[in-house]
């Protein structure tokens, strides 16, 4: 499985250098981050040749053909006496903490991530920013700060892009120089290359947790309220069309995740995505995916022929990412014709946004519509908007749900059940404000009765929350 390690004894067991259980793992990041802090930048360039050294040799003695069928373990030891063999030809001696870093580092470059692994790893980074081969930037708790995480050279970045977007079938190059791409665990990547690139490859990725937030764990955060929590609930029981609305990075994935969670297990779902990163729950689940253009143009699959296709698999429910485009017509289509209980997200700043956005990308097409016919389709199509924000202290918050009531001429018409008030801010920048009930009750009110679910008076008094 392995070529000749050199010179070097690969049956001893580096017992004091070798292995390490997943119970340090999580401590991981912690030991990567303090060490960081306390090197210098010679001793961090230093440290860099070294690792590009190994890494070279490591290249040049693995057989990578068969790497995938090699365990774990067995490929530590190999690695770990590669790395014993180079020091001692170098006479370099090495701490063992040091010599344990330097293995995991070379695993990963070997079976994940290369530097990322570490950000990867750690449960408090929800982004990760690349801006160039020596400017890593992190975003946790909603704040951005720059990691002292970096990569070899631009080569050594553009090789972890290409291993991250080949795992789909996905390609970046001169022709093609960006790409949207995921992670196995369904994590949002985004790579842009030269030359649209300036000053060198730049690489985004939205993290996804391992576990999907629920509305209950938004309720703690204080992203939602119970009484709104609880209407979304019962609008997704009662199978009612809702848009979910926000910028970037506001939360609009997550939420529509949560809320999926109220689909009955007995519906079947379709989901249509550019890259694949809902993560339902429910056993009958059909996911489609967009493909890019082939090298020489052929080949595209863009979301409107999912849907269209969507539309011939007997789906209960339609779930699209985002609408972005030619889709939008579909899927307002697949809303009026039956397929109750459809959900997508759209990025907009207001509810009243959305709804221009939704009518602009319709009218894209070019199907020569009038405009009180497009918004029709809009006002019988969609139920329900949900506006989402990231706020200035860097908390996503439900702004406001908001029901569809109909038309008044040529206008769309529309009235807020539950908002977010803002009162100011805080001693530390945090933003202060309550939900609120705007004693509106929805005219849905009686579907969703119909459907067996009662919310009661109570939950739409006005009253903070």
């Amino acid at each position: 499985m392995f070529k000749q390690f050199g010179k070097s004894d690969t049956s001893k067991p580096a017992a004091n250098v070798v292995g390490m259980d997943a119970a340090s793992a999580a401590s991981k990041v912690t030991s990567n981050a303090l060490r960081s802090l306390a090197t210098t930048d010679k001793e961090l360039s230093d440290r860099l040749d070294l690792k590009s050294r190994l890494h070279e040799a490591l290249l040049e003695r693995l057989n990578l053909s068969v790497i995938d069928k090699v365990a774990t373990e067995e490929l530590r030891r190999e690695v770990a006496s590669l790395v014993q063999t180079v020091l001692a030809e170098e006479k370099r001696p090495m701490r063992t903490e040091d010599f344990k870093l330097i293995v995991d580092e070379l695993m990963d470059e070997v079976l994940g991530y290369g530097p990322l692994e570490p950000l990867l790893a750690d449960p408090t980074v929800n982004d990760i920013l690349v801006n160039s081969h020596a400017n890593v930037y992190v975003e946790r708790f909603g704040v951005l700060e720059r990691t002292n995480v970096r990569f070899r050279d631009e080569r050594h970045l553009l090789r972890i892009i290409d291993k991250i977007v080949s795992q789909i079938g996905r390609r970046v190059d001169e022709s093609q120089p960006w790409v949207d791409a995921r992670l196995p665990d369904g994590s949002r990547v985004n790579a842009i290359i030269r030359p649209c690139a300036i000053d060198g490859p730049s690489l985004s990725i939205r993290k996804f947790s391992k576990k999907p937030l629920l509305l209950e764990k938004m309720i703690e955060l204080n992203s939602i309220s119970e009484e709104a929590a609880a209407l979304l609930r019962a609008l997704v029981e009662a199978r009612m069309n809702i848009l979910i609305s926000g910028g970037t990075g506001s939360g609009k994935t997550t939420l529509l995740n949560a809320m999926s969670r109220s689909i009955n297990e007995s519906e079947r779902i379709v989901t249509i995505e550019d890259a694949a990163e809902l993560q339902l729950q429910q056993e009958h689940v059909v996911r489609l995916e967009t493909r890019p253009p082939s090298p020489n143009g052929t080949g595209a699959i863009f979301q409107r022929d999912l849907v269209k296709n969507a539309l011939r698999m007997r789906p209960d429910r339609i779930i699209v990412g985002e609408v972005r485009g030619a889709e939008t017509f579909d899927m307002l289509q697949a809303m009026n014709t039956g397929h109750d209980g459809s959900m997508t997200t759209v990025h907009a700043n207001t509810a009243r946004d959305a709804l221009s956005r939704i009518e602009q990308m319709v009218s894209m097409l070019g199907l020569d519509l009038p405009l009180s016919a497009i918004r029709s389709q809009i006002a019988s199509g969609i139920h329900v908007i949900v506006q989402l924000n990231r706020l200035s202290d860097g908390n996503r918050k439900v702004m406001s749900v908001s029901e569809i009531t109909g038309m008044e001429g040529t206008t769309i018409t529309m009235q807020d059940i539950f908002v977010f008030k803002k009162e100011g801010k805080g001693e530390n920048g945090e933003v202060l404000g309550k939900f609120m009930a705007t004693g509106m009750r929805p005219k849905c009110a009686e579907q969703l009765l119909a459907a067996g679910v009662d919310l009661g008076q109570t939950n739409f008094l006005t009253r903070g929350a």
